[in-house]
């Protein structure tokens, strides 16, 4: 089983010291999330972590200050990330309180499951894996830029969780209206592969392409396939697919899985490692760390991630208001 050998023939695990810096992660108090902020609190980062459940929060807290003892750095509070007014108070919030942000993690995100609707009545699936987290960093990116200025400061990093489930996104995909993203007729697994593309295609065409290069901005957008990975994530196979399918599909996942720690290790790589700027790997996808991985067709169509970037910008500001997008040449 995947989970017995990970040891032996997984991905090795790569963190630097960062001792001073602040990392923020979205999904952070379980399954991947969590092993990112434990491994980041042991390194000597502030962490701050948000998911939607105080007592999932400060459970992890607990769990993490026994380990790296009570003065460790780690800090919860809750959002939503399928209420776009929840996103904007909170991270407006935490960009007034903190004076710098070095990483940035997007690990919040929900399994293959059957069609629902969030409180801002879209896709769940679109909006908790893609829009609210592309929001988050809408609204953080002018304190990542002004981190980015600050001197002897490695570039700030911007780290999503992807899939190579990308794969099974619609053929039909065009990102073009609210209308074709609520379908309640796309199937389970097309629903969660559709977020998994809108993630790269996001982060190459869109922070990268519309944003970083026309800024010359020193900062780094990344996405990271974690492979299959035993978290509660996989108990939604259940959900999504009711009867004899759902269990037989969680129970192989769970048998063929990474754990959590070892599903860490490629955004851990992603988020703290030197040879990123190195090799220049800015906007790059990565399957395994250290190595870029190979997307599909459709996430290699910049015309694809230029509807998307033009679509989620229409659908936050339709949903929060007209001065809801923060301005990406803003610096806080």
């Amino acid at each position: 089983m995947q989970s017995v050998l990970q040891p032996i023939l997984g991905p090795k695990k790569e963190i630097h010291d960062l001792t001073g810096r602040v990392a923020l992660i979205t999904g952070g108090a379980l399954g991947i999330g969590y092993e990112i902020a434990r491994a980041f609190v042991l390194n000597g980062a502030k962490v701050y972590m948000t998911n939607r459940k105080e007592e999932q929060g400060q459970a992890a807290i607990e769990q993490i200050k026994k380990e790296a003892g009570e003065n460790a750095q780690i800090e919860w509070f809750p959002c939503d990330m399928g209420n776009l007014n929840e996103i904007k108070k909170v991270f407006e919030d935490f960009r007034k309180k903190e004076d710098r942000l070095d990483l940035l993690i997007l690990s919040a995100g929900i399994n293959a499951n059957q069609y629902g609707e969030t409180h801002d009545h879209i896709d769940r699936h679109f909006e908790v894996n893609w829009l609210g987290q592309f929001y988050v960093v809408n609204l953080v990116y002018p304190l990542l830029r002004k981190t980015s200025k600050l001197p002897d400061t490695p570039a700030p990093r911007i780290v999503f969780e992807t899939s190579e489930q990308h794969r099974m996104a619609p053929k039909n995909v065009h990102f073009a209206t609210l209308e074709e993203i609520n379908n309640p007729e796309v199937g389970n697994l097309e629903l969660y592969g559709r977020t998994k593309l809108a993630i790269i295609l996001g982060v190459k065409y869109g922070l990268l392409d519309r944003v970083i290069k026309p800024n010359n901005d020193n900062i780094y957008a990344l996405s990271v396939h974690p492979g299959a990975v035993n978290t509660a994530m996989q108990q939604q196979w259940k959900d999504a697919y009711p009867g004899l399918l759902g269990k037989l599909l969680t129970t192989v996942m769970l048998a063929a899985g990474r754990t959590p720690e070892h599903g860490s290790f490629s955004a851990l790589y992603a988020a703290t490692s030197p040879e990123v700027e190195e090799k220049g790997w800015n906007g790059y996808y990565f399957s395994d760390p250290a190595q870029p991985g190979k997307e599909s067709a459709q996430a290699s169509d910049p015309s694809l991630g230029a509807a998307l970037w033009d679509l989620s910008h229409r659908i936050i500001k339709e949903k929060v208001g007209d001065d809801a997008i923060v301005d990406w040449n803003t610096s806080a």
